[in-house]
């Protein structure tokens, strides 16, 4: 045995250790706690708006969208999956790999549309749901009417989404939705281009209405601001964060543009919905860096608690201070930002960041993206690169009051 295959046996044993004693210690530290293995690994998760009630109260039905990222030539799809939330006062702690008669009606893949390729992300658009952009290993966007669609696909028909947007030449993994602007779609990609389309009124195939080229390198991220709606950020692979002005006509210069903003490659980004002067960025260089965007000299804070590459990022829909990241480490971070500057309070678990409000540790890959949900505001779902789904809500000792390392 060679000392690669040595290093990666013992780092096996250790996921599967740090696993075992997660699974232990989880009723303990979480309300909820569901975990589901898919057909396939899926690199992109989001919760969608609205929840139903069921007859018995027991349960909220909430919905999931999702993509497979499939092998072997095997058909992809983009996909919908119907989540069984227990209400308040039918809490508990269950791990469908171990249970998976009971799992069966708390998770449950209920559209299927065919995708070409794998689908690198999927985000519906806000003002209307039911349309769903993705990014795969082609270059053109693609863009769903879910409405359209059956269930299941329909025997003979093939891939058919309602617009290909066209103006990138390669794949890439950076989209966002205009929050202000109905239709409006912002893609990066590894072309270091960022394009701008209007999918409003459009054809099958939409061009871009406008392009950005202020990148070196390969663009990770795009996201518009959450207050002012022509303004966007980029981040990319030659370490810069871009701010942008849509109605300017510089395409080469961004209204903000700072260099060396990480130490490494910059995968994601995402503005406070609630402070529109404050944004976050992450890099494959482990750490969450917050900005004020009226100085971007330095960063307001950088925040160390990963141990390898962050690929995403979201802000708490309901705390203004709260903010959570995901990474390559199996980790999912929250963070409470409004414990920088406070002193470390005697309760600080093994020397932990003091603004690290929990760590969610119940995978044991790559953790590729995760969802906070809008709905119940302290529920996420993560994925990981292992087919693993989880969906889980912290307890509510482990919320605002003192660090807790799972």
């Amino acid at each position: 045995m060679d000392h690669r295959s040595a290093q990666s046996d013992i780092e096996e044993r250790v996921i599967g250790e740090e696993y075992k004693i997660w699974k232990r210690n989880a009723p303990f530290l979480y309300d909820t706690v569901m975990t589901h293995a898919l057909e396939w690994p899926t690199l992109t998760v989001q919760w969608m708006p609205g929840a139903s009630r069921s007859t018995s109260n027991d349960y909220d039905l909430h919905k999931l969208l999702l993509g497979t990222h499939t092998s072997n030539g095997e058909q992809n799809y983009l996909m919908v999956a119907a989540v069984k939330l227990p209400t308040a006062d039918t809490d508990f702690v269950e791990n469908s790999l171990t249970n998976p008669p009971s799992a069966k009606g708390k998770i449950e893949i209920k559209i299927k549309i065919l995708h070409q390729g794998e689908v690198n992300r999927a985000r519906y658009m806000p003002q209307n749901p039911f349309i769903v952009a993705t990014k795969s290993p082609c270059a053109d966007v693609f863009v769903f009417d879910m409405s359209k669609h059956p269930s299941v696909p329909s025997a003979g028909k093939g891939f058919c989404p309602e617009h290909h947007c066209t103006g990138h030449s390669k794949e890439g993994y950076g989209l966002s939705w205009n929050p202000h602007r109905t239709g409006q779609l912002l893609s990066g990609s590894d072309d270091a281009q960022i394009c701008l389309w209007d999918v409003n009124e459009a054809g099958q195939s939409v061009p871009c209405v406008a392009s950005w080229n202020g990148h070196l390198d390969v663009i990770e991220d795009v996201a518009w601001h959450q207050q002012c709606p022509t303004i966007f950020g980029s981040v990319g692979d030659d370490r810069r964060f871009l701010l942008w002005d849509a109605r300017a006509n510089h395409t080469e210069r961004p209204m903000i543009l700072v260099d060396h903003a990480h130490d490494d490659d910059i995968n994601t980004l995402a503005f406070s919905p609630q402070n529109e002067f404050l944004g976050v960025t992450g890099s494959t260089d482990a750490t969450v860096k917050l900005w004020d965007l009226r100085n971007t000299s330095g960063a307001v804070y950088t925040l160390r608690g990963h141990h390898k590459e962050v690929f995403q990022l979201q802000w708490s829909p309901c705390n203004e201070s709260v903010v959570a990241s995901c990474g390559a480490d199996r980790r999912v971070n929250i963070w409470d930002l409004s414990r920088i500057g406070t002193d470390a309070s005697p309760s600080d678990v093994d020397n932990a960041p003091k603004e690290l409000l929990f760590v969610h540790g119940g995978h044991t890959s790559k953790v590729s993206d995760f969802s906070w949900n809008t709905i119940d505001p302290w529920v996420f779902s993560s994925v990981s690169e292992d087919n693993v789904l989880q969906i889980w809500k912290p307890a509510d000792f482990a919320r605002g009051q003192f660090p807790v390392k799972s």
